[in-house]
């Protein structure tokens, strides 16, 4: 990274934590835990544009790499913004080998790449199926994949137009990799692999937020491998509605 470019990149993350301090009460302590260096992939639910602006310019290094639509760059103050960001631009509703090329070879360069499986913004907030081209990247170069869940965004444009601050929340799981060596990826052996990633993105939020993946008894993990000493994010996430009938009984 050249020294201009690097010191715009910390003038813009500067930016954004201001601006997104201003607007929202971010409780996000949890990113402290994501590791300096690469290589490995971040996974987050896409509810609106905030996850960038609040995830990216708080995250404790200056590795990350994401993708973003392609229309995107028609908006010059995002093109500045991605220019700085080392952004991907992706077209969406087809598997763009290009884009997944340039992720795949962020990651050999040891970078953090970001990936939203769900591709489209929710809006509500509760999570959408996920995408199978994430397993694509992930399978391929086979770096560690870290979960991450933001909540609370979905009302920021209705207080920000009554002048309220958006509680803004980011919660970050424990890693794992794929184990998928010897298996033949079918399509729906894919979509069974995306669905076991969401499904530990699930376990981070409350359950008001899980959407198609509610569900948490139904998950699987045939093809995640968590190596110590990280662990399953299910189990916790499974025993906390009996936790709280237990302290009210």
């Amino acid at each position: 990274m050249k020294l201009s470019k690097k010191v715009a990149r910390r003038i813009l993350n500067g930016l954004a934590r201001t601006l997104t301090g201003l607007t929202c009460d971010i409780d996000a302590t949890d990113l402290s835990r994501i590791p300096l260096s690469g290589p490995f992939i971040i996974i987050v639910n896409h509810v609106n544009f905030l996850e960038l602006p609040v995830i990216y310019p708080r995250i404790p290094s200056d590795l990350g790499v994401g993708f973003s639509k392609v229309e995107s760059w028609d908006n010059p103050i995002f093109r500045l913004l991605f220019a700085n960001w080392d952004m991907i631009p992706i077209e969406r509703g087809k598997v763009d080998v290009t884009a997944i090329r340039r992720g795949l070879a962020a990651l050999e360069a040891g970078k953090i790449l970001f990936i939203t499986p769900e591709g489209t913004r929710s809006h509500h907030g509760r999570l959408q199926r996920g995408k199978p081209g994430v397993v694509l990247i992930a399978r391929h170069s086979n770096v560690p994949i870290w979960p991450v869940a933001c909540y609370g965004g979905e009302v920021f444009k209705q207080n920000l137009k009554h002048l309220h601050r958006t509680e803004y929340h980011v919660k970050v799981g424990h890693p794992f990799q794929l184990d998928t060596a010897d298996v033949q990826m079918t399509s729906s052996i894919r979509q069974q692999v995306v669905d076991e990633m969401m499904y530990q993105i699930a376990a981070l939020l409350p359950a008001r937020y899980r959407g198609v993946y509610s569900d948490l008894e139904t998950a699987t993990e045939l093809f995640l491998e968590f190596l110590p000493p990280a662990r399953s994010n299910l189990p916790q996430a499974r025993s906390a509605p009996m936790l709280r009938s237990a302290s009210q009984s």
